[in-house]
């Protein structure tokens, strides 16, 4: 890659008020949309006014240091001053050091934001000098279908996968690696992508609804939100489904909280997550036992941690700091990846890798790329979902956990 003063170019960039918009998914390309979504409030990205791609195993960090010299040569109006405001960027990095897929920091030409019942428009200036209209809602295109084939790992290989790396564990090689699968298909000629996002965020409005460079998906885990100087990160490793009833359904609950393979496998990612933010705070605060997290198709063990920033580090700093956490690729990390590596025959491109937004004064809000499809500009689709393995985990009840995982992204194109 070139050196990072030859990428960046100074932007001018103006946030004002709008009349209270009550949803901003319409406003975002139908084909190729940005957007950052939870509970109805976030951030719609229109066009591309600065694009920045990065590879290899520092290419968090050197995004880091990219936007903090853009920030810094930037002109920024701001007349709303909320998260999400001014100068944003949306990202999306692989997985993987190695990874054939691009990490990016993608800023809009115009972004459509709505947060606290406050709706704003922040517009980049273009190099002819004008500023770009504002976008109009589009109304969504025809409806379709689509059916999900297995991928490079079948159900049965998958299996198989599980049953060696839990012999591996179980022989000392590692603590835990998580495994995936993934599923394919084909977006027909002129599909529109919104529709999915709408299914997402209806079908789970809890959890953080996001399309960046064709990945879309909703994701339940927070890597980490940072405002004002202060950070939080919600930590998910462990899964079972939901019951049929209610009675069922707290049985079920119940017995997560009480399964010691799950237990262990959530303060496997816990401990990877304190480990990586302890040096960048004075304050870090965790539960001691985790909580369960109730979707609208399965539990999760949940803990949230929450702390004080004292060395200065934007959000992005901190992203490079936990990828890959021990609740996406295992422990210990080095281990876990070798392992990963040989038994998915295939690249994971940016799924299971950080996905979000960041601001120009480095806060900004990152989540897991979990519950996900890599949407390819040609209409190809490739989905992922994975488990936490563990020494005594079942190849059968992982495989089931995947096909937990899967269902918001199949149902979203269903």
């Amino acid at each position: 890659m070139t050196a990072i003063a030859t990428r960046v170019q100074a932007l001018t960039v103006e946030t004002s008020p709008l009349d209270d918009v009550r949803q901003i998914i319409p406003f975002t390309d139908a084909r190729r949309p940005m957007l950052w979504l939870r509970k109805g409030e976030g951030i719609a990205g229109v066009g591309e006014a600065l694009r920045l791609e990065f590879r290899g195993a520092d290419r968090v960090a050197r995004a880091s240091a990219a936007w903090k010299q853009l920030a810094a040569v930037s002109t920024v109006s701001d007349a709303v001053r909320m998260p999400g405001t001014g100068l944003v960027a949306f990202g999306t990095f692989a997985f993987d050091d190695d990874s054939s897929a691009a990490s990016v920091l993608i800023v809009p030409e115009v972004v459509i934001g709505r947060r606290g019942g406050r709706a704003w428009i922040t517009r980049v200036r273009r190099p002819d000098g004008m500023m770009p209209p504002a976008p109009r809602p589009v109304p969504f295109g025809a409806e379709y279908r689509l059916t999900m084939l297995p991928g490079a790992l079948t159900r049965e290989a998958y299996k198989r996968a599980v049953a060696v790396a839990a012999g591996r564990i179980r022989r000392g090689d590692l603590e835990k690696v998580v495994l995936a699968r993934d599923l394919h298909a084909h977006l027909p000629v002129e599909s529109d992508v919104r529709r999915a996002l709408v299914e997402l965020a209806l079908g789970y409005p809890q959890c953080w609804t996001y399309a960046v460079d064709g990945m879309i998906g909703s994701s339940p885990e927070t890597l980490v939100r940072v405002h004002d100087g202060t950070l939080d990160a919600r930590v998910l490793a462990g899964t079972s489904g939901r019951g049929r009833d209610a009675a069922s359904d707290h049985e079920s609950a119940a017995q997560l909280l009480a399964s010691p393979k799950d237990v262990e496998e959530h303060a496997v990612a816990v401990r990877s997550v304190l480990r990586a933010l302890s040096p960048h705070t004075s304050v870090l605060d965790a539960p001691s036992s985790p909580s369960p997290l109730k979707l609208p198709n399965l539990w999760h063990l949940a803990t949230d941690v929450s702390g004080t920033l004292s060395d200065g580090s934007g959000s992005l700093d901190l992203v490079a700091a936990l990828h890959p956490t021990a609740a996406v690729a295992g422990t210990p990390t080095d281990a876990a990846l070798r392992v990963i590596h040989e038994l998915e025959p295939f690249d994971r491109q940016r799924y299971a890798g950080p996905v979000g937004w960041t601001g120009a004064d480095g806060d900004g809000e990152w989540a897991i790329a979990l519950r996900c499809a890599q949407v390819s500009g040609s209409g190809d689709i490739t989905a992922y979902a994975g488990c936490g393995i563990m020494a005594d985990s079942l190849p059968e009840r992982e495989l089931a956990e995947t096909g937990m995982k899967f269902q918001p992204i199949t149902d979203a194109f269903q």
